[in-house]
């Protein structure tokens, strides 16, 4: 079983130098910024940039965060950026309907594909977006934009999108879902404290805007020495008498624990 990434660090397209950091920063996967963090005036360079970056294969999987695909960039970033060989991934935003994802799949044939939820109507839409294409490989919520779009503050007015969102991705076959980003740099506890809530929620690993966020994602993401002991104990009690059981403590194991405990040590295994 592949560790699946827990890390993943945006970096604006028309900054070639910041992207080149990025991707020794120790990130699992850098995703280029075509979108928000580009103003107006620099997205042809930013397309340029990123289009000469991902000519040649990169030392980790390169996303890249297209323009909305409801305006007009969206479709020249895809007619330059796919089929690069530097390419591994398209984070699809504001998406609201499947439609949207089949008609880049149809475009962009090769690549995985990343809906980004943004606004209430996507949320809504979240299963069959995550079901809309085999290209598909995972959904994500925009936080800042569906704040807005919803009239919350906080984090609790958005726990029943996210929700939704885990449900979703299960639902259609796909990895649980990554946090979206926690924009306080400095917020290091906050930070901690909100991938530990959203772990709890399902998700799995969180995407961030600065390399320092980094190494708090990834501790609050990897199985403790507790979690691992319990994970060993109950493969060890499955193997030597396989089917339900209760183990001396009093927990219960069956087959569904018994893939929970390999999740949890495929997670301890990561390079």
């Amino acid at each position: 079983m592949t560790p699946p990434p827990l890390t993943w660090l945006y970096a604006p397209g028309d900054r070639p130098r910041v992207v080149a950091r990025a991707l020794l920063a120790g990130a699992d996967v850098v995703i280029v910024d075509l979108e928000d963090a580009v103003a107006p005036d620099r997205k042809e360079y930013a397309r340029a940039a990123t289009a000469e970056l991902l000519g040649a294969p990169q030392p980790v999987p390169v996303h890249v965060r297209i323009n909305a695909l409801d305006g007009p960039l969206a479709a020249a970033d895809l007619a330059v950026l796919a089929g690069l060989p530097g390419l591994s991934g398209l984070r699809l935003p504001k998406v609201t309907a499947p439609e949207q994802v089949a008609r880049v799949a149809a475009t962009a044939p090769g690549h995985p594909l990343y809906a980004l939820l943004e606004s209430a109507l996507g949320v809504e839409r979240a299963y069959p977006i995550a079901g809309a294409h085999p290209a598909v490989a995972g959904v994500a919520l925009g936080e800042a934009d569906l704040r807005a779009d919803l009239g919350v503050s906080g984090d609790a007015g958005l726990d029943f999108a996210r929700s939704r969102l885990v449900l979703a991705a299960r639902a259609a076959g796909l990895a649980p879902p990554c946090q979206s980003v926690h924009p306080d740099l400095r917020d290091l506890e906050g930070l901690a404290a909100s991938c530990a809530h959203g772990r709890a929620l399902g998700f799995l690993g969180r995407a961030a805007v600065h390399p320092r966020q980094l190494p708090v994602i990834e501790r609050a993401y990897l199985p403790g020495a507790a979690e691992l002991d319990a994970a060993e104990e109950v493969l060890k009690a499955a193997a030597q008498e396989p089917g339900a059981q209760a183990l001396p403590d009093g927990r219960f194991v069956d087959a569904a624990v018994v893939a929970a405990a390999r999740r949890t040590l495929s997670l301890a295994r990561r390079p």
